[in-house]
This record gives structure tokens, sequence and C-alpha cells, in this order.
């Protein structure tokens, strides 16, 4: 679905993505981990539109996209849940869920869709007309989810799901995460919890310094020495 070959990416003199090459297969849940400043918000910023490539090129189902905005890179069928939630604090949930739909013509469908969301989230329901930067982290990042899939995506690309919230919500949010892929969805992970996004995906890349290092099957990458030692906690004793 998703086909990257040797993508940089500037910012002025920062080169931030060198030469990376990445591939999303239809139907799977791709994982992409790394410390902070790796370059993973890069990458999907990138993907969507929102900063330009220097080089390589972007394809998405055999559509060069490369030099496209983010507008008509949502309307093909890429949506981003950005890092840090990012939902319109002084706007209800209902009009955040109709702000995702804004490339939408069928305004029918669309009310239908923002139903769905809140049988999906019921905690939305309850307080549809609330202002959502009142809600709690955790259904900040359910509103934000639910408004990327208010444009009806056929990639899904989630930033940092999990970032800031407390363990109880994290097994939400990742049970919410495989409930969307067991319906048919393709998903693109950033995740800096390496242990839950391996355990989630199909395949996993490991970015440092804006290059991949490491990639494979994540049930492959779990057992690997390097990513065990760096990003799941587990310090390996040295052999005498």
């Amino acid at each position: 679905m998703l086909h990257i070959r040797d993508l940089h990416t500037h910012y002025g003199y920062v080169h931030a993505l060198r030469g990376v090459s990445l591939d999303v297969e239809e139907g799977s849940i791709v994982a992409l981990i790394g410390s902070n400043g790796a370059g993973k918000s890069t990458l999907l910023n990138t993907i969507s539109g929102l900063v330009p490539p220097s080089s390589g090129t972007i394809e998405f189902k055999g559509k060069n996209i490369t030099t496209l905005s983010s507008e008509e890179v949502v309307k093909l069928g890429i949506s981003q849940s950005p890092e840090g939630r990012r939902v319109f604090p002084r706007s209800s949930i209902q009009d955040n869920l109709e702000m995702g739909a804004y490339t939408r013509k069928d305004s029918s469908n669309v009310h239908k869709d923002i139903d769905a969301m809140m049988d999906r989230f019921p905690i939305l329901r309850e307080r549809r007309n609330q202002m959502a930067g009142t809600l709690s982290g955790g259904e900040q990042q359910m509103l934000t989810i639910a408004r990327s899939l208010m444009t009806r995506p056929k990639l899904l690309m989630l930033d940092e799901p999990s970032l800031g919230l407390m363990p109880t919500m994290v097994q939400e949010i990742f049970k919410l995460i495989q409930e969307i892929h067991s319906e048919g969805m393709t998903i693109l992970l950033v995740e800096q919890n390496a242990r839950k996004a391996l355990s989630i995906a199909d395949k996993a890349y490991v970015l440092e310094s804006g290059e991949v290092v490491l990639d494979g099957p994540a049930d492959e990458l779990q057992k690997s020495d390097q990513v065990r030692k760096a990003y799941l906690g587990e310090g390996l004793t040295k052999e005498r």
C-alpha cells in the first residue's frame, strides 16, 4: 500500500531523514520505534504532505504522492492522528468530528459516521457538546483517533497515541488500535512504548538519527539484543 524509497527531509540545515526506505502492506500494522529526535514524526509529516521531502519517492497504492499537498493526501485515503492529540480545544466534540470530515462531500454519510464514532467511543456521546479542551488526556486521544477515522482512510497513521497517558488508558488505546485493525484498517504506528507497539505489529522499523537501522517482523525484533537493550529496557548480562 505504501512504498517509500530513499527519502530525505531537511528542516533548514538539519538533515532529519536520511535515505529512509519503508513498505507498508495492505491490512498490516507497521510500527516505527526509536528515541526522541530519531525522525519518526518527521516521517509521518512528510508522508502527509505537511513537510516537503528534499528527495526520494513516496507511493501510495501505486500513485506517486511525493509532492502532493496535505489535503490531496487526505483525499487519497491517508489520515494522521498527530502527536500530542491537538484537538480543537474551544470546539465541541461534535464540531471536532465534523472537522475530521472537511474533505468529504457526502454530508448525510458524515452524520452517520459521527454516530458510529459515538457508538465506538461512548464517552464522546455522553459529552458531545462539551469543549474538547476540557477532556482528559485519554479522552482527547480517543477524540483525535475518531476525528482521523472521519476521513474514511485506507491508511491510518498514529503518532505516539499512548504518550502521557496512564497505564490503564494505554491498555485501552492499544485495545482500540487492535479493534480498528481487525476491521480491515492498515495502520502505521509511531510509538515510544516499543514493547506495546511490537506486541501488536506485523512488521517494525527502528529509526536512529533519521536512518532505518533495523527492520523485520515485529516478533523477531522483540528478540533482538539491540532492540531489547535500547528500547525494551532490558539490560543484557555480559558474557564472562
